[in-house]
């Protein structure tokens, strides 16, 4: 399997609490940093079950964890989490589930996925290259007003009116296909920038957002996961951006006020950490318990 740091694995672990013969389920495999240590600690008893919707993702899976019996991984975007441990009548049963939000470390890597401005490939930055429209599709299609809203809602990029306009300008003559394109294009796009990070940072964002549907799936997951975890069951977040952040931040808080569950706390990883994976600088992670008897 790929070498992949999993980003505050200690912090992530520990919130779970896991415990031998337990029930888990990792809703982002990526590629299996988190699991691989769930796995270590219940010792060949209980099960974890892992939920990705890349295909890429599933197979290193098939390939890296075919020798765990209490392991099995699913094919689904766990905005199915709630339809999918009903199938599997673990509903109400599930000791602990980790949600990684965000795209993972082999997406960025992966010039052909799509998702990093600092690699040309093509412009696709699905998640599930099986299922939905590439960016490349959108953008050819989209109206300027859509493409703008989307840019600000999804990035807070300062100057999405601009980017949105020279987009449309542009396609008419030259279809917009590659991620070297689309980059190039928002740099030469007059406007305030930020010094800290390149000009295309927010856009790459907020398209991969807007055709991943990821709020909207994480605002269903959220819920789903609240509803099916077992009595003193833990979930922990681990997000990467305020938008993110901030619907976790209320979902777990209304669940709180609801006596559902318990709050764990807000947690950042250490200086260290940031230092060997710079990927972890900006990551949050959220712990929250079913309250016993909710």
């Amino acid at each position: 399997m790929p070498s992949h740091q999993p980003v505050m694995l200690d912090a992530a672990i520990a919130g779970l609490a896991p415990h031998p013969g337990g029930i888990y389920v990792d809703c982002t495999f990526g590629r299996g940093g988190h699991s691989r240590a769930l796995l270590a600690q219940l010792a060949g008893t209980g099960m974890l079950h892992a939920l990705d919707q890349d295909p890429e993702a599933v197979q290193a899976a098939r390939n890296g964890f075919a020798a765990h019996p209490n392991f099995c991984i699913h094919h689904r975007n766990f905005v199915e989490l709630a339809a999918w441990a009903a199938e599997q009548g673990i509903a109400g049963r599930i000791d602990g589930i980790l949600m990684d939000l965000g795209v993972s470390s082999p997406q960025l890597d992966d010039a052909a996925r799509g998702f990093s401005f600092s690699k040309d490939g093509p412009l696709d930055m699905r998640m599930n290259p099986q299922a939905g429209e590439p960016a490349a599709r959108w953008l050819a299609r989209a109206s300027e007003a859509e493409i703008a809203a989307v840019l600000w809602r999804y990035g807070e990029e300062r100057n999405s009116r601009r980017i949105a306009r020279r987009i449309v300008e542009t396609r008419g003559t030259t279809p917009i296909e590659t991620t070297a394109q689309l980059a190039a294009l928002i740099a030469s796009v007059p406007g305030p920038r930020s010094r800290s990070i390149h000009p295309a940072t927010r856009s790459f964002q907020a398209i991969r957002i807007h055709i991943n549907r990821e709020l909207e799936a994480l605002e269903a997951g959220l819920d789903a996961a609240i509803d099916v975890l077992a009595p003193g069951g833990r979930l922990v977040v681990i997000s990467f951006h305020s938008l993110e952040d901030r619907i976790v931040k209320h979902r777990l808080r209304a669940a709180a006020r609801a006596a559902v569950l318990r709050l764990h706390g807000k947690h950042f990883p250490s200086d260290a950490e940031c230092a060997a994976n710079p990927r972890a600088r900006s990551a949050v992670l959220r712990i929250a318990e079913r309250i016993r008897g909710a």
